[in-house]
């Protein structure tokens, strides 16, 4: 198929502009929930109302869920335990368990809403349906106080269906809006503006939280109004994209009401069957696969290390959280302009091999000198963003017309149902060597072995076998 072909499909050049434009602020919208709600504030106010109600029980239900240590301290988020379904547990595993079975439910729901939104191409609709959903319910989480943590976690639930949904929708729309050309650059460009607009949320939260005292609010009062500032510019800057994006394709199917669901099912069914034919897309998903969990081990971890292995402040942590944040604007800027020059996978290749060496740096900073961890904080920010903003456009190439949302369900859930490889490796080898730098640099085998099987994916034949046009460079 030529490039003109390529430029009818997705409409003219004033009206992509348009599109693109509005297009990159749902990444600005909807950053602020992984950042503030499950990065910083959510498993710290959680957790914290788990343990009240854990203490508020014993003095009705025994035996006491606090029971003491031998120096008769009891350690409320350790040793005091809640109760759901039946199942005791500690307050402090409240957040970890809560992770698992959120995934768990993405993993069953978002790929038959993927499969529903190609068969209506009723996309528009369906972003606004989960993006409002899932910014309501972050914005109600600001309700949950006291005791009642059994409502933040049915929230949060909600509002991590309506992230993970959307954000597959939202990411169906590149073949729709870009020709083959401009998705690197669109790309990366969202993923900027992501970090760039999660990093001003946050920073005006982390500002009231630290103040709190001055502001005559509690910590807990400074978390839910996070919650609600978080709800509240998901929902809001959602409205741009709403108001510039269009439906591009005709539906695959007409049913209506309880038909949609069975077309849904029907269709993902077919998608599943049919993925075989294209094996070069599946070896590229495989790869990613691979190198991003690196990439979201390294994200997770940092903190850990630097508090437990570094000895840093929350303050440095702090800091350490907004610097990486914003130069991660900066880093998927410069991943657009490189992949102008040397394409998606050589500048993807560059990428991974600048993780490793930042992960070696990470292994040789020395406890308490924070300038180095800054410095190291710059590194991630470089790479963080711009390795996953190019996987995207570079995926998107390889998708089957019409199978958009359904492909990038897959691409989605499998990163999530993946993602525990790199923290179990990092907790083997810090148990193993008790010291966090053997863990640290052992993470560098993800980028390394990310690296290696890129080189041999043949991109450009993955995308020829699915017929869609071919961008000029790669």
């Amino acid at each position: 198929m030529s490039v003109v072909g390529d430029e009818e499909a997705v409409g003219n050049a004033p009206d992509r502009r348009r599109e693109q434009r509005g297009w990159v602020f749902y990444d600005w919208a909807n950053s602020v929930f992984p950042t503030s709600v499950i990065t910083v504030f959510g498993a710290l106010y959680l957790t914290a109302v788990a343990a009240e109600a854990a203490i508020a029980d014993t003095a009705t239900n025994g035996p006491n869920p606090c029971p003491e240590d031998a120096d008769g301290s009891a350690n409320k988020l350790v040793n005091c335990q809640i109760d759901a379904f039946g199942w005791h547990f500690q307050a402090g595993s409240l957040w970890g368990y809560l992770l698992a079975v959120a995934t768990v439910i993405q993993v069953l729901i978002v790929p038959l809403m993927g499969a529903i939104a190609d068969r209506t191409q009723n996309k528009k609709r369906m972003l606004a349906i989960f993006a409002f959903g899932g910014a309501g319910a972050t914005a109600l989480m600001s309700l949950v106080s006291g005791t009642d943590w059994q409502l933040g976690v049915v929230l949060f639930v909600l509002g991590n269906i309506g992230f993970g949904t959307s954000v597959v929708i939202y990411y169906s729309f590149i073949p729709d809006i870009a020709t083959a050309d401009e998705r690197d650059a669109l790309s990366t460009r969202g993923w900027a503006f992501g970090y760039l607009g999660s990093g001003c949320a946050l920073l005006l939260q982390l500002a009231i939280y630290l103040a709190h005292d001055s502001l005559g609010l509690t910590e807990g009062n400074a978390a839910q109004i996070a919650f609600l500032m978080s709800g509240l510019w998901w929902a809001g800057f959602t409205l741009i994209p709403l108001r510039r994006l269009r439906n591009h394709q005709r539906p695959h199917g007409a049913e209506h009401g309880t038909g949609v669901l069975g077309g849904g099912f029907r269709e993902l069914a077919s998608t599943i069957k049919l993925a075989r034919a294209y094996p070069l897309t599946l070896a590229f998903l495989g790869t990613y696969l691979i190198y991003t969990d690196g990439i979201s081990t390294v994200a997770n971890v940092s903190a850990q290390y630097g508090s437990e292995e570094l000895h840093f402040s929350d303050t440095v942590l702090i800091g350490t959280i907004l610097i990486v944040q914003f130069v991660a604007f900066f880093g998927g800027v410069l991943h657009g302009v490189v992949a102008r020059r040397l394409g998606a996978k050589r500048t993807i290749m560059c990428s991974l091999v600048v993780w490793v060496v930042v992960i070696t740096f990470a292994y040789f900073v020395q406890a308490g000198q924070a300038i180095q961890f800054y410095l190291l904080a710059v590194g991630i920010g470089l790479v963080l963003g711009g390795t996953n903003a190019l996987s995207r456009s570079l995926f998107s190439q390889m998708v089957p017309q019409g199978k958009e949302a359904q492909y990038f369900s897959i691409y989605e859930i499998g990163e999530r149902a993946t993602s525990w490889m790199g923290p179990a490796l990092f907790a083997f080898m810090a148990g193993a060597t008790g010291s966090y730098r053997p863990a640290i640099i052992s993470l560098v085998i993800f980028f390394f072995v990310g690296l290696v099987l890129m080189f041999f994916v043949p991109v450009r034949r993955a995308i020829q076998a699915v017929g869609n046009p071919e961008p000029a460079v790669l």
